[in-house]
């Protein structure tokens, strides 16, 4: 907009009219109008204060009201498709003059076009300065960039991805380095932070990264479930930025790429074998970056970190949080769930209920409805092992508890010698005593069908065959009634060698030689 006030105070200073159209940045002949139309205004110089540049220019140029009879582009409409993917300013005019050319209409050429769009956005983009407050809150993401850890057996190259923490107010940050991006890296991150810091803020910002959000939405996001169990530990929310929007998190973002050129860029000479050295090195240009004092403002990180913020953190609770995973499971005909292919019991009313399970390096609990219904040491070493609650089971089951491989063997030892020793190496054969002790009970109640003396019998014909007999064989050997002819077996085959067996002579292998 030309300079109308700054032309007339000129002039009534003697100044040329071709200086003041040089130092006005318009042309003589604006310079002379100007100066026509204030003298046929009687227009008094130096112009009065409280007279606007807009109403100056209206007393000047009271007729000018010129109005184009191009269509005027929908500019809110540009802004949100210029945001998409792939889309132009060329594209989006190109569109524009189809539009002019079905209805008729005269478009504006491209450069007019481009013109109008950025005199829209100067007018209708701003921004706010958001004052900060000492330990309000805590910005945390993963850089983009990532480094890398060298084997130093094989030479295989591994990503290290690094985590970000920010506190807003003070620029005080923390960062880390991690093999992974899962559940597991993004709490263990969050701990260290903390505990770097010596407290923690009221709020905790991320991204909408699936380690944090399960579902993000603008109003109502969704938390990961570990994560939010790991807030409210710490005694803070969390509270996502919203999608497409780093604004919402700018000090981190700001980090991310100063972490990057002085951290990262510093150390690209560097190899690391091991993630404990990256680490350390990190953590060392770490504490020299924020002890490095801001460009704009008194201080440094460090400083006004110690002197202003710390005290408005948190504290940290007494113990540690520990990193535990959800899962969802489905509670079987037999009132156990499996977890990493062991299994644990639930009270039997649960039956085919799903449940949440928590599970921690140490501890399985088990939840319905977020009510804990059990809990249980957690299980390692061989796969399929059980751990049962006798509370868990129905009283039908409850009795079957209190069967042990004592009671089964004294059982067994009032049949005989060869019926225990089929039910000890039963036992034996098992890592899992409660395993064995259906087939022990089918076998001693074969007593009740076929006597003592038949079973004890059928133990030791069962025993000649193998050292581990089963209920299977000893039960088809009583069935096939094997037990019984078991001597005359052996007394027909002694009989049998001994009438037609014969010895050869010496003769017969050269003997008389």
């Amino acid at each position: 907009m030309t300079n109308y006030r700054e032309i007339l105070r000129l002039n009534s200073l003697g100044v040329s009219g071709r200086m003041i159209a040089q130092l006005c940045g318009c042309s003589r002949t604006t310079v002379a109008n100007v100066l026509k139309k204030a003298e046929a205004a009687g227009l008094d110089v130096p112009v009065a204060d409280d007279i606007s540049d807009e109403k100056l220019r209206e007393i000047l140029f009271p007729n000018v009201g010129f109005v184009s009879d191009r269509k005027q582009p929908d500019f809110e409409h540009l802004r949100k498709e210029l945001s998409k993917p792939f889309v132009t300013m060329m594209l989006l005019w190109e569109e524009y003059c189809e539009q002019c050319r079905l209805a008729g209409e005269i478009p504006y050429m491209y450069s007019q076009f481009c013109h109008l769009f950025r005199q829209y956005m100067q007018v209708n983009t701003t921004t706010m300065k958001i004052v900060k407050k000492p330990g309000e809150s805590i910005e945390v993401d993963w850089a983009g960039k990532s480094t890398e850890i060298v084997n130093s057996v094989t030479g295989e190259i591994s990503k290290a991805y690094l985590f970000i923490a920010t506190l807003p107010y003070s620029k005080y940050t923390y960062i880390q380095a991690f093999l992974s991006m899962d559940i597991h890296s993004w709490i263990a991150g969050h701990i260290s932070a903390f505990e770097y810091f010596g407290g923690c803020a009221k709020t905790l910002i991320p991204d909408n990264l699936k380690t944090g959000v399960t579902k993000a939405d603008k109003y109502d996001p969704i938390i990961n479930k570990t994560y939010s169990e790991m807030a409210s530990h710490y005694g803070t929310v969390v509270i996502p930025a919203r999608v497409r929007k780093p604004k919402d998190k700018a000090s981190v973002e700001g980090e991310v790429g100063a972490i990057s050129t002085k951290i990262l860029a510093s150390l690209r000479n560097q190899r690391f074998f091991t993630l404990h050295d990256l680490n350390t090195q990190l953590h060392e240009k770490l504490d020299e970056y924020n002890a490095a004092d801001f460009q704009k403002r008194a201080g440094g990180r460090f400083l006004v970190f110690m002197e202003e913020e710390q005290k408005f953190l948190i504290p940290l609770p007494k113990t540690r949080f520990e990193i535990a995973e959800w899962k969802i499971a489905t509670v079987g005909f037999n009132y156990h769930i499996s977890v990493g292919k062991m299994n644990y019991s639930v009270p039997y009313e649960f039956i085919k209920h799903k449940v949440d399970v928590r599970i921690t390096s140490r501890v399985i609990e088990v939840f319905h409805q977020n009510r804990r219904i059990a809990s249980h040491a957690r299980l390692h070493g061989a796969i399929g092992q059980y751990r049962t609650n006798e509370e868990h089971m129905p009283e039908a089951h409850k009795a079957y508890v209190e069967w042990s491989s004592q009671r089964f063997l004294q059982w067994a030892a009032n049949v005989g010698t060869n019926t225990t020793a089929v039910i000890q190496g039963i036992f034996e054969s098992l890592e899992i005593e409660q395993h064995g002790y259906k087939s022990c009970m089918g076998i001693l109640k074969l007593a009740d069908k076929y006597s003592h003396q038949r079973l004890e019998a059928a133990c030791a014909k069962a025993i000649s065959y193998t050292a581990r007999p089963s209920y299977k064989m000893i039960s088809l050997i009583l069935k096939n009634s094997q037990d019984q002819v078991v001597n005359k077996v052996v007394k027909d085959k002694h009989s049998k060698n001994k009438s037609k067996g014969f010895t050869r002579g010496a003769s017969y292998y050269g003997g008389n030689k």
